[in-house]
Formats: structure tokens, sequence, C-alpha cells
């Protein structure tokens, strides 16, 4: 199983449920398709690292990362790096007075986001 997800993420949807609770699998499960964390253990959903590598490959894991690290500033970040469009899946407190939330894709030289951290360009 260990050979799939290290080519297609989504084969951990056929996983074992003792695999979708092991830490080792599921990162790297989530580093080759980030959206894998969807087929996770609330558990893993809710361990930051695991998180953290998942926004990172593809920010729209971060819809289906527990509701306190869709609160997490630097988890935010990272998936609004990877596609601005994510925004949505943050908590409210971190979209309250955004705008242009398309910014962090790279495209522009500053964020409107309001995490308190610009990307510069």
């Amino acid at each position: 199983m260990l050979a799939a997800v290290r080519q297609n993420g989504y084969a951990m949807s056929y996983a074992a449920p003792g695999l979708k609770t092991d830490r080792d699998f599921v990162l790297v499960a989530v580093r080759e398709n980030g959206y894998a964390l969807g087929s996770a253990s609330t558990e893993m959903r809710s361990d930051r690292e695991v998180v953290l590598e998942a926004v990172r490959q593809n920010g729209h894991a971060l819809g289906v990362a527990c509701l306190e690290l869709q609160a997490d500033r630097q988890i935010v970040l990272a998936a609004v790096s990877e596609n601005g469009l994510v925004l949505e899946c943050a908590a409210p407190k971190l979209k309250m007075g955004s705008r242009d939330c398309h910014c962090c894709s790279g495209k522009q030289r500053r964020c409107s986001l309001p995490l308190g951290m610009g990307v510069s360009g």
C-alpha cells in the first residue's frame, strides 16, 4: 500500500483504517497529494505537521483539516500561498476584512489578507 500512495496519494482512500492513523503513512500520502488528507483519520486531520505538509502540496487540503487548524495562521498562510482561493476554507476570524484573496498566489506584490504577513515580490 505504501508503494501505491507514493505514486498516488489518493490511494490512501483504499487503505485499511489502521494505516489512515499511521502518521508516517499519512505523511507519505499527503506529500504526494495534499488532498489525500481527506481520507486520513480525524486524528491525522488534527495533526499540525501532517496538515501543514498537506496544504503546502495542495492548498485545498485546508478544507478537510480540523476546525482548529483552519484557524491556525501559519497553516492558512501556507495554504493560501499555494492557492489563494482557499481562503474561503479558513476560519472566519482570519478572513475578516480580506479582499483580493488571490493575491497570495504570488501573482501580486502585496497581500491584503488580515494574516499580518505580506507576500513580497
